[in-house]
């Protein structure tokens, strides 16, 4: 068993206090039991394709994990509603940050329903429960000595809703002319703040960090473990944090226990979500997550703050973050001032939303940032969906080549005399399929899994095209040559269709279902065991798996 073992020295006052603490790193008594988290939205403004994404990642790791056999999953999203930017943007709105908050939290909901997104808890931190536990995590870190009174003066970002020390910034010229200080690492402008806080010892955690880190299996890609670990080295983001905000300043937020001038900081209100999901503190089950996804903007707040107040609190770090890159688009920085954000809903109206999540999941990759551009979608969408994979579908099972309307059965002496063949190359991918697509989804490599899928599913449009079928049809002596290739092909739909239940789930189960694949049979363990089937019967209802788009001329 990989165990977590740490010292924390803690400076309280003038002495010196050794804490030991003994963890079990990976979750390993819990490997029964799958928790996975998206970080919660932030409700100043609405969802776009980016949040999209960061769903879709962990929903497809749910749903794989479901196809290996995982019965115990817990799929945690929702919805950051405090801090000073809601103040403003519900102030913006002309609502109450209540109101403001439940429609946008609402809008995620939504977005979520469309999209497929099958979580299994959704935390709003303006919950009651949330609240609570937030209160139980600040006096815990309080009774073990982390969190100290102080005063603070020092750069603030409102729209990051973090200080930020002199290293930290850069200037930048302003539209009149002036230079302004700002975020070297958001751009966004900075303000001269003193006031009284409480404050994190997050300078005593450095050791405890490393450790962490040292199994680069914790944080990934490998760019992001490397990052994180030069952070922690050199120690510029392990400065004492302030985790409270004067009330006055920042009111819509979570009060700080016994103190009504002060409330506790959005992010470490934000991350104790996690907890809350998993029944802190009451019933903590399922812990530590074993994935959390998140955007590599939030790496620091993630892999720098969460696991040390979670040591602090003498709780596990989480077993593995899996930290994604951006998207573009037309290969500029999605934002409002471009007016170039976006909307979900609204592409979906031409995409589908079924496309959509194949076109992001296809396209998005966690090393690197990815562009959207409406004609790329257009192209992908119509070359793998419609034509590669649905049009292969309607031609095997179209009554001028399948009249019976059936899925023959394997007859191994008429695969050896008509198929063998042409068939060679497209059966060791099927073989292969199984393992290849698992270890890319295992390390949320979308794009690499579906590749091999694509690939098989272009070996058999090849093959069909070989065999001519419609030509076999017209010959009551081809029956059994018909019947074989009517065979390979639809078997490398079966395979295909539940390899690529993660990503496209609704489009997979039509399919399946046209092939009437039995509910029970569609686990990744069925694909490992190929053409053991008797004659079926198709389904009658006819299916399209996806229309192709017409672009607006």
């Amino acid at each position: 068993m990989n165990v977590y073992s740490g010292v924390l020295i803690l400076r309280l006052g003038n002495s010196l206090c050794n804490y030991t603490i003994v963890r079990n790193l990976t979750g390993s008594t819990n490997l029964r039991k799958y928790f996975i988290t998206t970080p919660i939205f932030y409700v100043n403004s609405s969802p776009h394709i980016g949040h999209l994404y960061t769903a879709l990642l962990a929903d497809a790791a749910q749903r794989f994990q479901q196809l290996l056999g995982t019965k115990d999953i817990l799929f945690m999203t929702g919805t950051d509603e405090h801090g000073a930017k809601i103040q403003q943007a519900a102030s913006n709105a002309k609502a109450q940050s209540k109101a403001y908050c439940d429609e946008i939290s609402s809008q995620y909901k939504e977005l979520f329903h469309q999209f497929g997104v099958n979580y299994t808890h959704f935390i709003r931190t303006t919950d009651d429960s949330h609240v609570s536990a937030v209160q139980h995590f600040w006096n815990k870190l309080v009774s073990q000595g982390h969190i100290y009174e102080g005063q603070y003066a020092g750069w603030y970002c409102v729209a990051d809703e973090a200080f930020l020390t002199d290293a930290q910034l850069t200037e930048k010229i302003a539209a009149d002319g002036s230079k302004v200080k700002v975020s070297a690492e958001s751009g966004r402008p900075v303000e001269w703040t003193e006031e009284n806080n409480y404050k994190f010892r997050l300078s005593s955690f450095q050791s405890d960090l490393l450790h962490w880190l040292k199994d680069e299996r914790v944080v990934r890609p490998a760019k992001f473990h490397s990052q994180l670990v030069a952070w922690v080295k050199d120690g510029v983001a392990l400065q004492d944090v302030s985790v409270s905000r004067p009330a006055h300043r920042v009111h819509w937020a979570v009060p700080v226990p016994g103190r009504s001038d002060q409330t506790v900081y959005v992010w470490l209100d934000a991350l104790v979500s996690y907890l809350t999901a998993a029944g802190y503190p009451d019933n903590l089950h399922s812990w530590p997550p074993r994935c959390q996804t998140l955007g590599k903007d939030i790496l620091k707040f993630h892999g720098v703050y969460w696991p040390a107040f979670l040591i602090a609190a003498g709780l596990e770090p989480p077993a593995c973050l899996t930290v994604h890159s951006h998207w573009t688009v037309d290969d500029e920085k999605m934002s409002k001032s471009l007016g170039n954000v976006v909307a979900p809903a609204e592409a979906a109206q031409l995409f589908t939303a079924e496309g959509l999540r194949y076109f992001l999941l296809r396209e998005g990759t966690l090393h690197s940032d990815a562009n959207y551009n409406n004609e790329k979608v257009l192209r992908l969408l119509n070359a793998e969906l419609a034509d590669t994979l649905g049009n292969l579908l309607n031609r095997c099972c179209g009554k001028a080549v399948n009249p019976s309307q059936h899925f023959p059965a394997f007859i191994a002496q008429h695969f050896h005399q008509y198929c063998e063949r042409e068939a060679r190359h497209l059966i060791s991918l099927l073989e292969a399929l199984p393992d290849e697509v698992e270890e890319h989804y295992s390390s949320f490599n979308y794009y690499r899994g579906v590749d091999v899928i694509v690939s098989a599913l272009h070996e058999a449009n090849r093959f069909f095209e070989a065999k001519q079928p419609w030509v076999l049809r017209k010959s009551a002596e081809s029956t059994d040559h018909l019947n074989c290739v009517l065979h390979v092909t639809m078997e490398t739909l079966r395979v295909c269709g539940i390899a690529l239940q993660p990503i496209i789930p609704l489009m997979s189960q039509l399919l399946l279902d046209k092939l009437n694949i039995p509910r029970s049979e569609r686990l990744w363990e069925h694909m490992r065991t190929l053409s053991v089937n008797d004659s079926t019967q198709l389904c009658s209802d006819n299916v399209v798996l996806y229309r192709r788009i017409v672009a607006n001329k």
